[in-house]
């Protein structure tokens, strides 16, 4: 039904519209996935100011009539993640994280623990949240740690998207023993017998994504390169088969 409502929301993109416009990819936590035009928001004395940007997290007042966008009519500053916006690979993460969240969970359906856990995310990225004792994600974004953490999102995001993969038993015959391998069009870990197609996964790579989803994401498992590449190419091929989606490498 037309009319105005509040409602929080983190800018997933922002698109140049016309002369003065934006058009933005919203995700909210009751609404799901929400598209919204901000109108003169380029204009220099715009009363949105620089919050209508990617990775802010808002109140927003929007008003939806007979189109496809609501209508920004009022927009307040609940996180702005300065520190993310001052390191390149900071915003390189956060980007990637907002461009999954935009291929994974497109529609109006609202997916509460998806947005709760881009939150954390962002949070983390900004320095704003504790992380491990020895780095925190901010400081070690673009290494083994940042990687670690991005990959603990994508599982945390496969998951609460209904694609997470299997990972206790043998995707195909049920198995719990001689998990060997992994197999996207399986949707997991499959046993020797099982494993005709796939790829071999390390003992390191197959307790990383355990550990990756039992654990918070500030708090998120550290791993060898080679079990994180493994632990990438699971998420990847999963999402691939099963939900048709393909991610941007996530470092």
């Amino acid at each position: 039904m037309p009319g105005s409502f509040k409602t929080q929301a983190v800018v997933l993109r922002s698109i140049r519209y016309g002369e003065a416009d934006r058009v933005l990819h919203l995700y909210t936590p009751a609404r799901g996935r929400i598209g919204a035009i901000a109108k003169g928001s380029r204009r220099p004395r715009s009363r949105f100011g620089g919050r209508l940007e990617p990775f802010f997290r808002l109140e927003l007042i929007l008003h939806e009539g007979k189109g496809d966008l609501a209508t920004v009519t009022g927009a307040h500053t609940v996180a702005a993640h300065a520190s993310l916006r001052s390191s390149g690979p900071a915003i390189a993460a956060a980007a990637r994280a907002c461009d999954a969240m935009c291929r994974l969970l497109d529609s109006s359906e609202p997916n509460l623990a998806a947005y709760n856990l881009l939150c954390r995310y962002l949070a983390l990225l900004d320095g704003a949240e504790a992380g491990r004792d020895d780095a925190s994600p901010i400081a070690d974004v673009d290494g083994a740690a940042g990687l670690a953490t991005a990959l603990a999102f994508r599982l945390k995001l496969a998951l609460a998207a209904g694609f997470a993969p299997e990972l206790t038993h043998c995707a195909r015959c049920g198995e719990g023993d001689d998990l060997r391998a992994f197999s996207g069009a399986a949707g997991g870990v499959v046993c020797g017998a099982c494993q005709r197609d796939g790829f071999e996964i390390s003992a390191d790579g197959h307790r990383f994504m355990l550990d990756a989803l039992a654990q918070p994401l500030a708090a998120a498992p550290m791993a060898t390169s080679a079990a994180l590449r493994q632990a990438e190419r699971a998420v990847t091929t999963t999402l691939e088969h099963h939900a048709q989606v393909h991610l941007r490498a996530a470092a």
